[in-house]
């Protein structure tokens, strides 16, 4: 059978293909930072984020001294009902598989009568989705604060989409200032996870004359401590950081970079001052520009540019729609994703099997229930056995679905809480594909856990994907 991964790759390493992606067609190469180059320590960074959210709504006036940071309270991917004051897991289609209203879980019979009709339409400004490592501190103070609203003891008339806003806002203003990160770049130690194997994957990507480019949100003083730290102790004698990139651009605002003229400036890079330029020169730092700006300073366009970011729609969403850019998605939660699914692999095979017997058995006691149909009304083929005969099966077929029920339950409850005792593996929601990759598989060309992947690729080859699958497909073997 063919597989589009190299068989010597663990798969929690390998890049994972939507749409075949040829290396040796790519001329240039643009990079995010955070959470792709640099992989924050997560529980680490979102605890001071949320520390710095929860003092800054204190001093709006909320009850919040007694709140902490629980990072298992929420994950990428969920999706945050402003008008209801819930988050949600939904699957591909939009439809919503688990949800919480504040910090509890929602009963299924409520949560059935408020979305049984209802699809998380993510064009509406009613619901968030939650793209990034960066949403978990905003979903979980949310969460915390509906809570407070719903007990009375927050200010008055206040509504779940203004209570939004105010993490929303707050937490903006928290990043923008700069405190949160003057902490993280004081002890790097602490917030950093450093994988020694990216720098290798991008001299590879460099000496094999793919033309490197860093676009980062963060402004040059953070970029170049975080940089410097993560890279420069793996390079090669008298090499830095800054010699892998030919083009730097910090405080890049995307997804606006992507979408927007804006105006450049270079950066000195010893001082960070910053000076007006009308266009790009060649192995410069500089802050702010526009995505066609950087095409036309490399004479490149479209799908000769591949940009690997972790952002869903600031990173791949627009750059796949306005630029048709190549895209690549860091989605570093997939290593522990695949941890879960391997360690579950009996049960889930033991699952399947119960499955395939209950529908077994759901099938031979339609049948009983159609040949009593049709004795009673007189139509049809008649069926051999009598109507008392049939409903004894149907009796002993229920009993037996209602013993097979109890421990399919009990595995689908254990697959339920894999990787995340609240919401799951990140990918599914059940059976099915979840929304967040629906939008992987949509906007990301490839994506994998870690930018270090690439090692196991090259710079030379396929990275294939698989054939398509259809639900008429005939089954393997």
């Amino acid at each position: 059978m063919y597989s589009p991964m190299p068989s010597t790759v663990p798969p929690s390493r390998a890049i994972y293909a939507n749409r075949t992606l040829n290396m040796r067609a790519i001329k240039a190469i643009g990079y995010d930072m955070d959470y792709t180059l640099i992989h924050y320590k997560m529980e680490e960074w979102e605890r001071r984020a949320y520390e710095h959210l929860r003092l800054r709504i204190a001093d709006l006036g909320w009850p919040v001294d007694d709140l902490e940071f629980d990072p298992k309270l929420a994950v990428r991917g969920l999706i945050i009902d402003t008008e209801l004051g819930n988050v949600v897991k939904t699957d591909r289609f939009g439809y919503v598989r688990k949800a919480f209203h504040g910090t509890s879980p929602l009963p299924f019979a409520d949560q059935k009568a408020v979305y049984a009709r209802e699809l998380a339409d993510l064009s509406q400004s009613r619901w968030v989705f939650l793209n990034t490592f960066f949403s978990i501190s905003e979903a979980c103070m949310f969460m915390q604060l509906v809570d407070i609203v719903d007990a009375g003891e927050g200010p008055r008339a206040v509504g779940y989409a203004d209570l939004y806003r105010k993490v929303r806002e707050n937490l903006d203003e928290a990043h923008m200032e700069g405190e949160l990160k003057g902490e993280i770049a004081a002890d790097p130690d602490a917030f950093v996870e450093v994988d020694p194997e990216v720098p290798l994957a991008l001299l590879d990507q460099k000496a094999s004359g793919k033309r490197l480019v860093l676009i980062t949100n963060s402004e040059w003083p953070y970029t170049r401590d975080m940089m410097s730290y993560a890279f420069d102790r793996f390079l090669p004698p008298g090499q830095t950081w800054r010699s892998l990139f030919e083009i730097v651009l910090c405080a890049a605002r995307k997804p606006a970079f992507f979408m927007n003229r804006m105006p450049l400036f270079s950066v000195d890079e010893p001082t960070g001052l910053l000076r007006p330029v009308p266009r790009l020169g060649k192995e410069e730092t500089y802050a702010g520009g526009y995505a066609a700006l950087l095409e036309r300073h490399l004479g490149l366009f479209g799908d000769e540019i591949l940009y690997v970011g972790d952002h869903l729609f600031a990173d791949v969403h627009v750059t796949k729609n306005i630029q048709r850019w190549r895209t690549a998605l860091v989605i570093r939660e997939l290593e522990g994703e695949h941890e879960a699914l391997e360690e579950f692999a009996p049960r889930q095979l033991e699952l399947s099997s119960l499955m395939w017997e209950k529908t077994q058995k759901e099938q031979l006691m339609s049948e009983a229930r159609i040949g009593v149909q049709r004795l009673r009304a007189g139509y049809g083929p008649m069926p051999k056995e009598s109507e008392k005969e049939l409903l004894s099966r149907c009796d002993a077929i229920r009993e037996e679905l209602a013993e097979l029920d109890g421990r399919v339950s009990l595995l689908a409850r254990e697959a339920g809480g894999l990787q995340n005792e609240h919401w799951g593996v990140l990918m599914r929601a059940g059976n099915d594909k979840s929304n967040l990759a629906r939008q992987v598989e949509r906007y990301a060309d490839v994506y994998m856990s870690r930018v270090s992947n690439f090692l196991h690729h090259t710079p030379f080859g396929y990275i294939r994907a698989p054939r398509g699958s259809l639900p008429h497909d005939p089954l393997p073997g």
